[in-house]
């Protein structure tokens, strides 16, 4: 029911939303579970297991019963929190995990079988008879696991995903929060402040208390609009800093605004680098458990006082009290200040003294028993005298705060036991340059809170160098933090800790009975903080009842492992940006625009999107193409873009000790200027990667590595001088993108050049394999003589901005010559009549030894993998090596076809090799291709047949040398 004179919701601006179809009105400022509370409705979901009817426990993120499904269609979103939900006209939302609905769930004939459905009922039941798992149990108990459901289909909404910088991350907006970014942004450094709720205030906003001489509330919103207004200030509302990761980076979501225009982002994930961080996340209440304490309308005493004094709302007419601290007090004071009627408030601990209240007091007592199904109706004291029922509709409890310390474990770190609290409170230092404050460092009052977050700001300004401004610490509420630890009231039935996943009391009993008595076993044996809260509500009871049942100590039990994300996290924020054809990055090089407009179709290469061909009006099949590409190279010049070829800078005084190591062959002999081919070995000894490297200067080389393998050894180069060469001084990093290059390559590459270089290139003063700065058209670029097609080649780089107008120039010179451009197809074909392999052959499953380059493993060096690639078994002669293939006559050959003897069946015990790649010879006439043949070097001119199953081809070919056209090179050093 809505309390008149309560509340900070907008009363002026009235809301309506459906829920189960249902019309619903609330007001701006409303979240679905304040405004459905405010209708009269508890009941809101269903329990995991037993589907068990369940109402709003909480006010936050920490919400495990109130879970529901927002939208509808391709956008609906499953497991929405209730109490995080803002309404706005026109939201639809429904309740799940039940059906045919939620008032009447088919589904809770589970409760039923409580009996039988224990902690572990899954390792003991469904084991006969065995067929029956795969056909029977699997398929039921997958139709009636989870929450709510994903619809199944293409969600079109947007995602967006950010990053940000800054000297100071303050996490949480409360009196600590608050207070610490106020000190830092005085200094001038810049601040960051993220809090998951709309407002900032935290806890204030839910009090009645003053700071200084404003309530709460209102000192909270001046404060943060005055941080606001400060240029090196951001505040960050509806942001959850879900996780903390390696070099001071925080991940952050953000929900935005639901109303927003069409298209525009639903949420976004932040990634936020941060020299200091202070951790002001405040603290969660914990319940007390008995039995049958999951009734809708028993709700923690935080959360009943949040929706009081935030939203307006009383969840019941006759509302009780109990707890084991003097928190509780302050729930009741507050409600019968605003007039509701408080049935009694009930303290376990003796001897309490509750002065100036009208309302029923029961100290040393204890609830013990609650009555009703769907909502609660009464429930059951247990004093020194005996029992009694007290009819009420609300239960408020409180067992106490629990710092929330889940960010200071994300990096293995561990909380400490303050038993002064009767909980885990951070432990200095755990997270390196983040620092605990305020409720999360176990500071209760809100005095305690303001003083321990301007503590916090000064020892992070500290570290950043940074003087402290005079800051007046307000005053506030300190009153001291008292209370009796109880977890569990004593009794028969069933008393429940994790309330979404259906864990009693029970349960963690007998866990510790059959020996899962770590704390991670038991988490694990009875799903225990297994749910979407993640136990944020259970945790510390749980592990309270398992030290109990194992005669251990609380801080001797320790703590599950926290992990990151802190709330459940959208995989579309996440990879914001990769839905649709964003799920695989699309590259494009410079001269992608010039090529589609050719009609070239687009293959994709290694994420690169790359030339297939171009068409000419003439030409009716790509072969056509293709041949007169090939003609280009090897009559006149032909034109490539190869930009996409990794490229990765390496400099620094070890920079050649680093090529030697990670190259199979020796590269601190190359002289400046000039360039070498070398091949990179896997740790197993198999071929991991080949290209070229240059020597730019005395500590300057390039590496160039194939398209497809770009990633794998950047990262590769990464490994070596983090993990195993920690000590070289060299430095590295990709270029690929900086650089738009292309290959030039036929008997009139060098006259072509030289019309558009701006110094003229001879054979003699630039031979085979050189290297060096040239200018292109008055733009600095480099030169490489190099041939990927056996042909007269250069490649020519300019910086990427020049590429498009480079290739343009490039294709119209050819063009004047007789040539033109030339695509994958023509490539492929061109470097299959010479021989050279590309990752159709080094595939990852041969040596250098399979390919013919064992010679290329220097014995005057150490390298990656040379050892490995030096084992008895990858260096037989009867191992497959590679050949090149023919038709003995005439026929077709095709790539992944196998290889048998030719009066031999095609069986696998009779299988002699493989086909990698095929094309067709224009300067062959035929088909021909590369493979790998067992000893087939030392079986050329044999005839061996060709079968590819799978087309249904048969063909007799013969082993010939991979080297089809100019095997003497005499073309490309010419």
């Amino acid at each position: 029911m809505r309390i008149s004179g309560k509340g900070l919701v907008d009363r002026s601006q009235p809301v309506t939303f459906t829920f189960d179809g249902v019309p619903v009105k609330g007001f701006v400022g409303d979240t679905v579970a304040s405004a459905l509370l405010a209708k009269g409705q508890v009941l809101m979901g269903r329990s995991f297991k037993y589907h068990r009817p369940r109402g709003v426990l909480t006010a936050g993120s920490e919400e495990p019963n109130a879970l529901i499904t927002v939208g509808k269609g391709a956008a609906q979103v499953p497991n929405v929190r209730a109490t995080q939900q803002e309404i706005y006209d026109g939201l639809v939302c429904r309740s799940q995990n039940a059906w045919p609905s939620l008032s009447f769930d088919v589904m809770a004939v589970n409760d039923l079988a409580a009996p039988f459905l224990g902690a572990g009922f899954y390792y003991k039941t469904f084991m006969w008879p065995k067929s029956f798992w795969e056909w029977v149990y699997e398929p039921v108990i997958r139709k009636a696991a989870g929450l709510g459901a994903l619809s199944g289909k293409s969600n079109t909404q947007t995602y967006d995903k950010a990053f940000a910088f800054c000297d100071l991350l303050v996490v949480g907006a409360g009196p600590s929060g608050l207070m610490a970014a106020w000190a830092a942004a005085q200094s001038g450094v810049e601040v960051i402040v993220a809090d998951e709720d709309a407002l900032p205030g935290g806890r204030l906003n839910a009090e009645t208390e003053a700071v200084g001489h404003e309530a709460g509330h209102v000192w909270a919103a001046q404060l943060a609009e005055k941080l606001r207004q400060m240029d090196n200030v951001r505040i960050m509302p509806r942001t959850t800093v879900t996780g903390v990761y390696d070099g001071n980076v925080y991940g952050a979501l953000e929900r935005l605004d639901a109303q927003a225009p069409s298209g525009a982002p639903v949420e976004c994930f932040w990634r936020i680098t941060a020299r200091q961080a202070v951790l002001a996340a405040g603290a969660l209440e914990r319940p007390i458990a008995f039995q049958n304490n999951d009734r809708p309308g028993i709700m923690m005493a935080s959360a009943v006082r949040a929706f009081l004094n935030r939203w307006g709302v009383c969840p019941g007419k006759h509302v009780t009290v109990f707890g084991n601290n003097d928190d509780a007090h302050r729930t009741a004071r507050d409600l019968a200040a605003a007039g509701v009627h408080i049935a009694a408030l009930i303290d376990s601990r003796e001897g309490v003294t509750v002065e100036g209240v009208d309302f029923p007091v029961y100290t040393g007592a204890q609830v013990c028993n609650a009555s009703g199904r769907s909502a609660l109706e009464s429930i059951t004291v247990r004093t020194a005298f005996g029992e009694e029922a007290i009819q009420t509709d609300c239960l408020a409890i409180s067992g106490g705060w629990n710092p929330t310390v889940h960010l200071t474990c994300h990096m293995n770190g561990r909380p400490t036991w303050n038993a002064d609290v009767q909980s885990f409170v951070p432990t200095p230092g755990a997270v390196p340059d983040l620092i605990p404050a305020g409720a999360c460092n176990g500071e209760f009052s809100t005095a305690a809170c303001l003083e321990d977050g301007l503590r916090a700001a000064k020892e992070a300004l500290k570290v950043l160098g940074k003087r402290v401004a005079t800051i007046e610490v307000p005053k506030a509420d300190d009153a001291a933090y008292a209370l009796e630890p109880l977890w569990a009231v004593a009794g028969k039935g069933r008393a429940w800790l994790d309330f979404q996943n259906d864990v009693t009391v029970k349960d963690v009993k007998q866990a510790a009975v059959e020996n899962f008595q770590s704390v991670e076993h038991m988490k694990r044996y009875t799903t225990q903080g297994m749910a979407t809260d993640q136990g944020k509500s259970s945790n510390m009871g749980a592990l309270a009842i398992l030290a109990d049942a194992t005669g251990r100590a609380i801080p001797e039990t320790g703590t599950t492992t926290y992990r990151p994300p802190f709330v459940p996290v959208s995989i579309a924020a996440i990879g914001a940006g990769a839905q649709g054809v964003g799920f695989a990055p699309q590259r494009f090089a410079t001269s992608h625009k010039q090529s589609v407009a050719m009609g070239a179709p687009m293959i994709e290469a290694g994420m690169w999107y790359r030339p297939s061909y171009f068409p000419k009006p003439h030409e009716s099949t790509w072969r056509h193409s293709c041949d007169r590409e090939i003609g280009y190279v090897r009559q006149a010049v032909g034109i490539c873009d190869v930009s996409t070829l990794g490229k990765i800078d390496i400099q620094g005084p070890d920079a050649a000790k680093l090529l030697d190591f990670v190259y199979s062959n020796t590269f601190s002999t190359l002289k400046v200027g000039k360039v070498r081919y070398g091949l990179m070995l896997r740790e197993d000894g198999h071929v991991m990667d080949d290209g070229t490297c240059a020597r730019l200067g005395d500590r300057h080389y390039l590496m160039t590595t194939t398209t497809a393998a770009a990633g794998q050894v950047m990262r590769h180069l990464e490994f070596v001088c983090q993990v195993l060469h920690p000590e070289w001084q060299v430095a590295f990093t990709s270029v690929t993108e900086h650089w738009a290059q292309y290959a030039v390559a036929g008997p009139r590459a060098r006259e072509l050049l030289n019309d558009i270089l701006d110094q003229p290139i001879d054979n003699e003063t630039w031979p085979f394999m050189s290297c060096g700065a040239v200018g292109v058209q008055g733009v600095k670029g480099r030169l490489f003589r190099i041939s990927f097609s056996g042909e007269q080649g250069y490649e020519v780089a300019v910086p990427a901005r020049y590429g498009a107008s480079l290739f343009d120039l490039l294709v119209k010179k050819a063009d004047a010559l007789g040539g033109g451009a030339y695509g994958m197809e023509a490539l492929n074909v061109l470097r299959i009549e010479k021989g050279f392999i590309t990752h159709a052959e080094i595939h990852g499953r041969v040596t250098a030894f399979d390919i013919g380059m064992a010679r290329m493993v220097s014995a005057k060096k150490d390298c990656i993998g040379q050892t490995m690639a030096a084992r008895p078994g990858l260096v037989e002669d009867t191992r497959a090596q590679l050949v090149g293939l023919k038709p003995a006559e005439s026929g077709k050959l095709t790539a992944g076809a196998h290889l048998y003897d030719a009066d031999a069946e095609p069986t696998r015990v009779n299988h002699q090799g493989y086909v990698t790649s095929v094309g067709y010879s224009p300067s062959m006439g035929c088909d021909i291709g590369l493979g790998f043949v067992k000893g087939g070097p030392a079986r050329m001119g044999e005839v061996i047949r060709l079968v590819d199953a799978l087309r249904k081809i048969e063909t007799a070919v013969e082993i010939c040398s991979p080297v089809f056209v100019d095997p003497e090179g005499e073309r490309l050093r010419g």
